[in-house]
């Protein structure tokens, strides 16, 4: 799967200077939760759409996560927003995020910068 995030990166090429806290507390939960088995939990923190498209027909979303087995985040190395739209650079992830009226939530996971591509994304809407 490609996530083509070439508007997200043209916006936030422009350096855009936001409160970062929210989306790097965000993506720790939604690794947290993959780190504790807490697959359900881990749904409940990625975008609407996101969690709808993920599963496979007479999947879940738990199901596919637990599929997709994806790796440890572990710490936050760089945290860039640009208005509603977050980018997360975790040491063993890149992450996506947007802001809902509930808070941060995961577009994208599981993002790998690829030579032709923005980014490829085991998790993306």
């Amino acid at each position: 799967m490609r996530l083509v995030v070439s508007v997200m990166l043209a916006v936030l090429a422009t350096g855009c200077v936001a409160d970062t806290a929210g989306p790097s507390r965000a993506a720790e939960r939604f690794h947290a939760a993959l780190a504790d088995r807490q697959l359900e939990a881990a749904c409940g923190m990625l975008a609407p759409k996101t969690a709808d498209k993920l599963p496979d027909p007479g999947q879940t979303c738990a199901d596919a996560l637990r599929e997709l087995a994806l790796g440890p985040g572990g710490g936050v190395i760089e945290v860039s927003v640009w208005g509603d739209e977050a980018q997360v650079r975790l040491e063993g992830d890149t992450l996506f995020l947007h802001h809902f009226a509930d808070g941060w939530r995961v577009v994208a996971a599981g993002c790998a910068p690829v030579r032709d591509f923005p980014y490829e994304c085991e998790v993306e809407n």
